[in-house]
């Protein structure tokens, strides 16, 4: 059964999901552990000093590591001691340019090249969303808890909440579009939250429908986001001069904090001119999380501890 909600005169917000005791201890576990790692990598931490920080043993931190990120606590190590962001911030310039060139076709086969995409008219965003129905739940991911919208077209929305947030997180994007209808059914966001986060469920040949609603500004920043590999990242003043506003940079910006379907239309590679992570609307220890699982998916196999 489904049930149709009124945002602006929401008092108790959405159904909230349980993600699970178990899943989110795990994801506490690998947030602090990345963030440890990338704050202080230069100081090579062990594999014995990671554990007992979290109170595990090392072999079960491997294991709730691995299992989250597809790589050891090591191989996430190895790839920040090779200056991982900033290596690849000295190329992001060409990445967009041979990303606008080839199409993103390539070697590195990546969840962006099965992402199709279309504009809703620019009436619809003028009348705040009025006439549009959006289906919404939340969903446990690698991330924490998903909120993923949709519309009869594809995916509309995608952010993210940590437990006990996620009326925060459905009155946020909500916001966006006040005028529309919001029905919540899991039935019809699951599969979306199960496509999205499961790397053996991208496929070419079944393209992901995404729905791209805001301003025509907003909408080429967004388009421009679609086109920076996994494993790649980019600037704002990139992203500015490939869409020919290059004084624009702060109005980039803008877009990109506004960006409705996080990690789909992946503003997370986005970074400040001097490779810092900058802000992102979901917290910037979810985009060190995310760059870092990306990384496990686009890496050269490395060794094992």
């Amino acid at each position: 059964m489904t049930k149709a909600i009124n945002p602006e005169t929401l008092d108790n917000g959405p159904t909230k999901i349980s993600v699970g005791p178990e899943a989110e201890a795990d994801y506490k576990i690998v947030r602090q552990t990345l963030e440890r790692i990338t704050r202080d990598w230069r100081a090579q931490p062990s594999l014995e000093e990671l554990a007992g920080e979290v109170g595990l043993q090392p072999i079960q931190l491997q294991r709730v590591f691995s299992r989250w990120a597809g790589l050891t606590p090591k191989q996430f190590l190895q790839a920040i001691t090779l200056d991982y962001a900033k290596s690849l911030l000295r190329d992001s310039a060409s990445v967009l340019d041979t990303s606008f060139e080839v199409g993103l076709s390539g070697p590195a086969r990546l969840h962006d090249l099965f992402v199709t995409h279309e504009a809703m008219t620019p009436g619809a965003y003028r009348t705040r969303g009025s006439g549009l129905t959006v289906f919404y739940g939340f969903h446990p991911c690698p991330f924490g808890s998903v909120l993923i919208m949709a519309t009869d077209k594809g995916l509309a929305g995608l952010a993210f909440a940590d437990l006990g947030e996620e009326t925060d997180a459905f009155e946020d994007m909500a916001s966006r579009w006040p005028a529309a209808a919001y029905v919540e059914d899991m039935a019809q966001t699951a599969p979306y939250a199960k496509r999205v986060f499961e790397p053996g469920n991208w496929q070419q040949d079944q393209p992901l429908n995404v729905v791209l609603i805001g301003t025509d500004f907003e909408i080429r920043v967004w388009q421009t986001l679609l086109r920076i590999p996994m494993g790649r990242v980019t600037t704002y003043s990139d992203i500015a001069e490939h869409i020919g506003k290059p004084s624009a940079s702060r109005a980039v910006g803008t877009a990109v904090g506004k960006n409705p379907i996080s990690f789909v239309v992946p503003c997370h590679r986005v970074l400040g001119r001097q490779g810092d992570l900058c802000g992102y609307h979901w917290g910037l220890t979810r985009k060190r999380a995310i760059l870092g699982w990306e990384a496990g998916l686009s890496a050269p196999v490395l060794e094992t501890v």
